[in-house]
């Protein structure tokens, strides 16, 4: 479990301690506030300490090679976010400046800090190194749908230079896995049954790896679907092949985009569900109707997901936003996305009354 980041001096990102909960944690704030370089920042330093990491091969024990580390998350970092240099992501300032970033563990082996300055390339300077690795890797849903980039998406990013998140090539490699068998096949049905039945369907792949919805007996192509079903489909595929019950972490920047307020509320469902699994998950939304129903969905329970809620607001000194969190909505006095739907509301009333 992640328990703490903190950052400082990284992009728009709050300098600040944001203290996770183990169950969902939910990100909220205008655009352009750092909501997104939070997800994918975290997502590149998990993704970091995965075993398979190039840090780990050869090692005789589970200690992690330190200048092996210091590439891969810079690695990471620039894949994910896709600035022209490592150096970029440091807050912009007269003359040099540097970015520092620490992530603090329940399992106190994975615990790292690093930093790196803004004439920085290639690597990071770690201050202090994980002596663990990951046991459960992260997964990471970016904003649009990527069923139909299937299958010849991980081929085209592995042997070309495009200009696509590498969180895409991740995403997209983890939806070709098998579907899951065995004992848990029961709570993979489970879990899909509200999807399907608001995509009227079942998510199937042929053989050539592409994906097609089954409806009413007939197969449609997911070109053909339209695009909020196709990212139900997304979550659907993978949950079925069990990785989103193997792995430990859920990254998901706006889930509710291209989807209407019934499909927000299977999602809202889903998403605490996977919670509950022991997934620990993390969304930036714009949505007071997904935050809204996933309060609901948590609050009335005797045994209810932990929650932490952070919102970001614009700064007026040096930073570019400012972090509150708080473990009900209610605690947060700088929900921006909240008010300007009760403005909204106001001004509709007013409206109606002048007609």
């Amino acid at each position: 479990m992640l328990k703490s980041a903190t950052f400082s001096n990284f992009t728009s990102i709050p300098s600040d301690q944001w203290d996770f909960s183990p169950g969902l944690n939910i990100i909220v704030g205008e655009n352009g506030l750092g909501k997104s370089h939070a997800l994918k920042a975290l997502y590149s330093i998990l993704n970091s300490l995965k075993p398979d990491g190039a840090q780990f091969r050869g090692a005789l024990s589970e200690k992690v090679g330190k200048s092996q580390l210091e590439k891969a998350i810079a690695d990471e970092l620039v894949g994910n976010m896709r600035p022209d240099s490592l150096g970029r992501l440091v807050k912009r300032k007269q003359g040099r400046n540097r970015a520092e970033v620490s992530v603090s563990f329940k399992n106190k082996g994975l615990n790292t800090s690093f930093g790196f300055a803004t004439n920085s390339k290639t690597q990071v300077d770690i201050t202090t190194l994980p002596t663990s690795m990951l046991g459960k890797p992260p997964v990471f849903i970016p904003t649009r749908e990527l069923i139909t980039l299937c299958p010849w998406f991980v081929s085209l990013f592995d042997s070309y230079s495009v200009p696509f998140e590498k969180t895409w090539r991740d995403t997209v490699l983890l939806l070709g896995a098998p579907s899951l068998r065995g004992p848990r096949e029961k709570k993979v049905g489970e879990l899909l049954s509200p999807i399907e039945a608001a995509m009227g369907g079942k998510v199937e792949v042929d053989a050539n790896g592409r994906f097609f919805l089954r409806v009413n007996g007939g197969r449609m192509e997911s070109a053909l679907v339209a695009e909020g079903l196709r990212k139900l489909a997304m979550l659907a595929r993978l949950i079925s092949t069990g990785v989103l019950l193997e792995q430990g972490y859920l990254f998901w920047d706006e889930p509710e985009t291209n989807l209407n307020p019934k499909l927000i509320k299977v999602l809202a469902q889903v998403i605490v569900s996977l919670a509950d699994q022991g997934i620990q998950v993390f969304l930036a939304t714009h949505s007071v109707f997904l935050v809204r129903e996933i309060a609901i969905l948590t609050g009335g329970r005797k045994q209810k997901t932990q929650s932490k809620y952070f919102s970001l607001a614009a700064s007026g000194d040096d930073e570019v936003s400012r972090l509150e969190q708080g473990s009900e909505i209610d605690e947060l006095s700088t929900l921006v996305l909240l008010d300007e739907e009760l403005l909204q509301s106001d001004r509709y009333v007013d409206s109606s009354l002048h007609d």
